[in-house]
């Protein structure tokens, strides 16, 4: 009999592999309906859907492996790196869907967040003052006009598999819908800063870098103090407290 795996798990939703399927227990019934239509309408590979029972999604597994994780080295070639890129021009490139996503936040909203963020971050003494300062700074620069595009939303390296050189699916679209496609290039090198040269030839443009640095910024400060509030560790080698260093040594 197949073990089961939990492949990440906290008091939003979980995800388990049993064999060849993944199960995705989501009680927020919306981000289910949501990440099947994304599925749907996108023109890059995803897990084929094999079942729907409210609150769980079963999904097939994807051939290969991801591309690397976040704090951890890449274990694709460039030329993996460069058709990652390519498919996520593809992504941006299709039809904008009906509903705005993760990356289509209002400048509004997201000042109004991040200073929120910064303040409890340094109140709570989770991290010191002048590394939020500076961080803000450089994440600032994302706070610009952009042309909307069909986004992933959350678009981690683990979420990107390829087998060699070729990508055979990105998986976990809750998040996807009209954004800014920097913020899913930015997240897709986070961390991994090296690549970012394969991504871009693969995209078909050069990347702004001051605002791919911006991204990196202002995800890693939203993202501390949720993830340490559902047991992972931001502050573990090369993950989000070492890319805010990196990112703040800039200004």
């Amino acid at each position: 009999m197949d073990e089961v795996e939990v492949v990440v798990a906290h008091s939003e939703r979980a995800t388990l592999r049993v064999g060849e399927v993944f199960l995705k227990v989501d009680a927020d019934q919306a981000r289910i309906d949501r990440e099947v239509e994304a599925m749907s309408l996108v023109p890059v590979p995803t897990p084929e859907v094999l079942w729907r029972k409210p609150p769980v999604l079963a999904l097939a597994a994807l051939p290969g492996t991801t591309l690397g994780r976040l704090g951890g080295p890449s274990t694709g070639s460039p030329t993996a790196w460069a058709a990652a890129g390519a498919a996520i021009r593809r992504l941006h490139d299709a039809p904008l869907p009906p509903w705005p996503g993760r990356a289509g936040r209002s400048v509004a909203a997201l000042v109004a967040e991040l200073d929120d963020e910064c303040g409890a971050l340094v109140a709570n003494g989770v991290l010191p003052a002048d590394l939020v300062a500076r961080s803000r700074r450089v994440a600032e620069a994302a706070f610009r006009p952009w042309t909307p595009a069909f986004t992933h939303g959350d678009l981690q390296i683990a979420h990107v598999f390829v087998d060699g050189d070729e990508v055979t699916g990105i998986i976990d679209w809750s998040e996807a819908g009209r954004g800014d496609p920097l913020y899913d290039l930015a997240t897709f090198t986070l961390g991994h800063e090296e690549h970012i040269g394969d991504v871009a030839a693969g995209y078909g443009a050069d990347l702004d870098l001051d605002v791919i640095h911006a991204w990196w910024s202002l995800r890693s400060l939203l993202a501390v103090r949720w993830l340490i509030e559902h047991g992972f560790d931001p502050f573990a080698p090369g993950c989000e407290v070492d890319v805010l260093r990196r990112c703040s040594a800039r200004v």
